[in-house]
């Protein structure tokens, strides 16, 4: 079920007053209810794929408890490495098995070799990429003893399943998320009002900008050889704000649908494209996905506290992994290679990150940040070529072209989608010290109502040819 669809629109509002106004006094029945709408949420697009879900949470479960009530360090590391081994087999098979198979093949060509290809016609469930995460968290937390596991199977089944952010996060930690489902919740109303904020804002990101974009983007890049060098630059924008509106649209309507129903799910973006340098806009991008490669991977592989060689090998070795996360292509891979990178200036010359936002206290910023924000945000979206191509010679070719026709050639696509990307730009740009730009409830109450007429009104028509549109992160 996607958030932009009429069934999620009968959906919510029908669980929601259910949630409230049947189950509000017992915690115990509210998680079971939570469970099975997630589990309806999720079955509404392949009801197979449940009983892998449900496979997953329960091998965990157990897992979870069987170290927890050991102290032999060795039972313990046999167990996390079942866990692991589980779920990142599991993984693998649906995600990446064409994709090793093909490669070999391939690779074994170079020498000569005949192989016979010998692929799958496999559907990739969706979300895996994210529960799986979720899951693994769990029980490394477990293992390293920041959390008890819990013997409650409906609760943790309805903490792995929680369909605000099932299957395109925030990759939520069991020690925020998981102790939530044990706590008594109470209806807030200020709370539930900020949560339709940030919902509607997230709806105007995916459904007026990030869909509206795409329609060019898909142009643009499927057809980068007819379009001039100004044309496949203005490509290369709309789809930053396209995959931008997109994802952070999905995280803010995630947080505000969990915000109603009592739970708090972590901050996922923190207006990256006011990032400075590559460490501060790693540190707003996907922060649930960032910190879970950083507290899993970068630091067990020794993290900053070793010498620069080492810790250059450690970044690009994580933002490697983390763009084989992202799907079975060598274009990801290449993209988080590329990404790790950026980081080794920083590395090198020790720059920190800014912990500040950008222009802070002032309407403005500097020139000086002006041209930290433009080679920020253009050494970013360079990348994302490879990201968005669809294999590693069209991506090299696009460069190409761009690079090789008249770059002040006027380009042949504008239209009505940088109005709506400024209004973006301008309202998160005054609101960038927010949670989300929706936070609005200081401005006077007449101004209040009609951006949120303007923004619902604008929503809506869009709403009538976007509908539908998947979000892009459903594919990973």
């Amino acid at each position: 079920m996607l958030f932009n669809s009429f069934e999620y629109l009968i959906f919510l509002p029908l669980v929601f007053i259910f949630y409230w106004k049947v189950l509000n006094k017992n915690l115990k029945v509210q998680n079971f209810f939570i469970l099975s709408v997630s589990y309806l949420f999720y079955g509404w697009w392949d009801w197979r794929f449940l009983f892998l879900l449900c496979f997953s949470s329960l091998i965990d479960f157990f897992i979870g408890i069987l170290i927890s009530n050991t102290d032999i360090d060795k039972k313990r590391k046999f167990l996390l490495g079942i866990s692991i081994f589980m779920n990142l087999s599991i993984l693998g098979f649906f995600k990446y098995f064409n994709f090793f198979v093909d490669s070999f093949v391939e690779f074994s060509e170079l020498f000569g070799f005949k192989a016979n290809k010998s692929s799958l016609n496999i559907i990739l469930p969706v979300g895996i990429s994210f529960y799986t995460f979720q899951i693994l968290s769990y029980t490394i937390d477990v293992y390293r003893k920041k959390l008890t596991a819990t013997k409650d199977v409906i609760s943790f089944m309805a903490f792995v399943s929680f369909f605000p952010q099932l299957v395109a996060g925030p990759v939520e930690r069991a020690v925020n998320l998981l102790p939530q489902f044990f706590k008594n919740r109470t209806f807030d109303l200020q709370s539930a009002k900020d949560g339709l904020r940030q919902m509607l804002w997230g709806l105007f990101k995916k459904i007026v900008i990030a869909d509206t974009c795409a329609v060019y983007v898909k142009d643009i890049f499927d057809n980068y050889d007819t379009y001039n060098s100004g044309t496949l630059f203005f490509g290369i924008i709309f789809f930053a704000f396209q995959i931008y509106c997109d994802f952070s649209g999905y995280s803010d309507i995630a947080i505000g649908t969990a915000r109603l129903f009592g739970f708090k799910l972590m901050k996922n973006f923190a207006f990256p494209y006011f990032s400075r340098g590559i460490v501060e806009y790693w540190r707003r991008w996907h922060i649930s996905l960032s910190t879970w490669f950083r507290d899993y991977l970068y630091i067990p592989l020794g993290g900053s506290r070793c010498s620069k060689f080492k810790q250059i090998r450690n970044i690009v070795i994580t933002f490697t992994i983390s763009g084989l996360w992202h799907g079975a292509n060598w274009n990801y891979i290449f993209w988080g290679f590329t990404n790790g990178l950026l980081f080794i200036p920083s590395i090198i010359f020790k720059k920190k990150s800014e912990t500040e936002v950008v222009a802070q206290n002032r309407i403005l910023p500097s020139l000086k940040e002006i041209l930290q924000l433009f080679i920020t945000f253009w050494s970013i979206n360079f990348t994302v070529v490879f990201f968005r191509s669809a294999s590693f010679s069209d991506a090299l070719h696009y460069f190409e072209r761009m690079f090789t026709t008249n770059f002040f050639d006027f380009p042949d696509l504008l239209n009505f989608s940088f109005i709506w990307i400024l209004v973006l730009f301008v309202a998160e740009w005054f609101q960038r010290t927010k949670e989300h730009a929706m936070q609005i409830e200081n401005l006077p109450r007449i101004v209040r109502w009609l951006i949120y007429y303007v923004l619902a009104i604008v929503v809506f028509y869009f709403f009538n040819y976007n509908s539908g549109q998947s979000f892009v992160y459903f594919q990973f």
